[in-house]
């Protein structure tokens, strides 16, 4: 038996890193899977790869700041697996640092719609068609840079910052029928493959020691969208390596 054995779950940002990862942990939990960017091409070989060991996956390109685009993808949902249990709204992108007076409205804005207008985008969607059917469950990638400064990342914090509210007050607004919604605060994350050198400089800063995976990631959201996690509502978990829980010993 699966954590989603019966569901369906909408992910997207699935062509690489977390979100990959994420379809693979779903769809062997027992979700159809359907895997949701704008590179099809990518989405295409990872949803073969899941059909291939056993699972159900759909790709669908499309592009989550719009609206028409992700209401597509939903609809698409649908018409092969006929509901939509379970979204986990992974799609973002970070930027490099740079202190705020340097920073162009331009590229603020552009963080703002990738990391936040995706995310109100993607729920709109989402929850009308869970209002639908009776519930569901939601959950949306924040980052502990959403919890707390980070310097040099104005634009991407204020944008998880919005994702934390939005998840909060979306979770008061439809729990009592019968949608959850919650949020992932991931720390250091190794979605690229640090080099051996950073990936442990990183990982010394952190109480655990070492830095995290995508596939940590991936089972966190899976909990959270399985029955297991019914009386979690507008949670922001942190997977930090215990960074945001103090100062460690020496």
């Amino acid at each position: 038996m699966g954590l989603l054995d019966g569901k369906v779950a909408l992910i997207t940002g699935a062509s690489r890193g977390i979100g990959a990862a994420s379809a693979k942990v779903f769809a062997d939990e027992g979700a159809s899977v359907v895997l949701v960017a704008r590179s099809e091409a990518a989405i295409v070989a990872i949803a073969d790869a899941i059909a291939a060991s056993g699972g159900k996956a759909l790709a669908v390109a499309a592009d989550v700041t719009d609206a028409t685009s992700i209401e597509r993808a939903i609809s698409r949902t649908l018409e092969v697996f006929g509901r939509l249990d379970a979204a986990f709204n992974n799609a973002g992108t970070g930027h490099r640092p740079k202190p705020l007076a340097d920073i162009d409205l331009e590229d603020f804005e552009a963080a703002i719609k990738a990391n936040l207008t995706g995310i109100f985008v993607s729920m709109q969607a989402e929850i009308r068609t869970m209002l639908a059917q009776g519930g569901g469950a939601i959950v949306n990638m924040a980052s502990t840079a959403g919890l707390q400064g980070a310097p040099g990342m104005s634009p991407y914090a204020a944008a998880k910052h919005g994702v934390v509210g939005l998840t909060k007050v979306a979770s008061l607004d439809y729990a009592a029928k019968g949608i959850r919604i919650n949020a992932l605060a991931p720390g250091p994350i190794d979605t690229h493959g640090f080099p051996e050198p950073v990936r442990e400089y990183i990982g010394g800063l952190l109480p655990v020691g070492r830095v995290g995976t995508p596939a940590e990631v991936a089972h966190a959201a899976a909990w959270l969208c399985s029955d297991q996690a019914s009386f979690v509502h507008g949670a922001v978990l942190p997977i930090d390596g215990g960074r945001l829980a103090g100062v460690a010993s020496p």
